[in-house]
């Protein structure tokens, strides 16, 4: 049988990749103390990505607390019984290696980036401030200190920023009621009242091992991990002190339509949005695999609908985008977004834009346009496989909030299983005209347009 060169490489090409994505299997563990583990093989080069997750974020802080989940991140780097203040940071950058942290709702996370005989030592590290952190009165000791960094923090990164201060105006709306109503870093003046006995009992309610998961991504073999793990972190008490149920709770769907406008000298470009209630991955899985799909062919990209629609032909916009925050526990917004071109007015825009998202609503989507948006769903999900600390990242932030790994490992056949009827379902439930919203409107100041 005569056979072509393209369809040889093809098949040669598929085999590697089925191959690659079969032996691509990360393993899991429990310590005895409760501590889940998660390693990644990837032994293309000596380096490893060591990470920390705790399960806890801005969703657990009692009232009045906010922020502390955050402060938290800052001074877990700061100084313990045995660690000197800034040597935590110094041992690793030392050693040639990379270390952050952040915090969301839902989590927070530390993590280093090391070459591979380094990862006793982070081990080591991280259990230590995972026990002994010191929290004082000292006005220039660790805690006070980095509460004074992240008022400062506050003040550069959302007072200082329209967009940010619209966006958390709008999130503190969209989740009235909800524990994700207030952001991430927290109110001014509650951070401010923070003090050092509120991040002690912070502190020992929630870090402890059986509330977190260690994820190892790199050039190590389970065995290796699981030796080292035990070593440093299997010596460690639970204290149990962590609440079993979170502050988790569904969404409730908008009562009103509203507007939000925010006016600033520092805007040269308008922005309109709208905002509706979306799905959760967590929650509502299939739906919001469909939504990811739908979103996907209306609004991911510069041959979205609706950028070929309002930026290419009708030249009404300069951007136009839509997207769903799918990856809290909870339900997330659905957005549509465009910045309006030179002299289009933000109601024209407006208009253009329901007017596209409208035909999509009545008329939905091709065969065509959903293969081709799943499957580029479903590659990315692969091609994030190259990415050593990606994947870390993917692992320890699905598992923090309940997923679990096979998830991950499923992901591109669940996403290429999605059907048109489904992603329009999908699209028409988030976006119906009886659906309520809350309509953004980012502006210059007068006399600036």
């Amino acid at each position: 049988m005569k056979r072509t060169l393209a369809a040889g490489l093809f098949a040669l090409f598929a085999s590697h990749a089925f191959a690659e994505e079969a032996v691509w299997a990360p393993s899991t563990f429990t310590l005895s103390n409760g501590m889940d583990v998660v390693v990644i093989p990837d032994h293309r080069a000596p380096v490893v990505t060591h990470m920390v997750w705790y399960k806890v974020g801005a969703v657990d802080e009692a009232p009045g607390k906010s922020g502390i989940a955050h402060l938290f991140e800052h001074v877990m780097f700061k100084q313990t019984k045995n660690i000197g203040p800034e040597e935590f940071t110094s041992i690793v950058q030392r050693s040639g290696g990379q270390l952050n942290a952040f915090t969301s709702w839902d989590y927070t996370a530390y993590y280093e980036r090391v070459a591979k005989p380094q990862l006793g030592k982070m081990m080591e590290l991280e259990a230590e401030r995972m026990v002994n952190l010191l929290i004082d009165n000292d006005p220039k000791g660790p805690f006070i200190s980095e509460r004074d960094v992240v008022k400062e923090e506050r003040r550069q990164r959302i007072d200082n920023n329209p967009n940010v201060i619209l966006q958390e105006k709008v999130l503190g709306t969209f989740w009235k009621g909800h524990p994700y109503e207030i952001t991430v870093i927290g109110k001014m003046d509650e951070v401010a009242a923070l003090t050092p006995q509120d991040g002690l009992e912070f502190y020992t309610q929630y870090y402890s091992p059986e509330n977190a998961i260690l994820v190892v991504a790199g050039d190590v073999t389970p065995e290796d991990v699981r030796a080292l793990a035990e070593t440093h972190y299997g010596v460690i008490a639970p204290t149990g002190t962590a609440k079993s149920e979170r502050k988790w709770q569904p969404v409730a769907p908008l009562a009103e339509t509203q507007l939000i406008t925010h006016t600033d000298p520092k805007v040269r470009q308008p922005v309109w949005s709208r905002y509706y209630v979306g799905y959760s991955q967590s929650r509502m899985p299939k739906d919001a695999l469909a939504l990811d799909v739908g979103l996907e062919i209306l609004g991911g990209g510069m041959t979205s609908r609706l950028y070929q629609a309002l930026v290419e032909q009708q030249q009404v916009a300069i951007s136009a985008n839509a997207y769903a925050w799918t990856t809290l526990h909870d339900q997330g917004p659905a957005v549509l977004s465009a910045s309006p071109a030179p002299g289009v007015a933000l109601d024209a825009l407006e208009a253009a834009m329901m007017s596209e998202v409208g035909k999509v609503l009545a008329e939905g989507f091709t065969e065509a346009e959903v293969v081709r948006a799943r499957n580029k769903l479903a590659a990315d999900a692969i091609y994030a496989r190259d990415s050593q600390a990606g994947m870390a990242n993917l692992f320890g932030g699905w598992l923090a909030i309940g997923g679990a790994v096979d998830d991950i490992l499923t992901y591109p056949d669940q996403v290429r299983s999605v059907t048109p009827d489904e992603a329009l379902a999908a699209v028409r439930a988030v976006f119906a005209p009886d659906k309520h919203y809350i309509e953004a409107h980012l502006l210059p100041a007068e006399g600036d347009l």
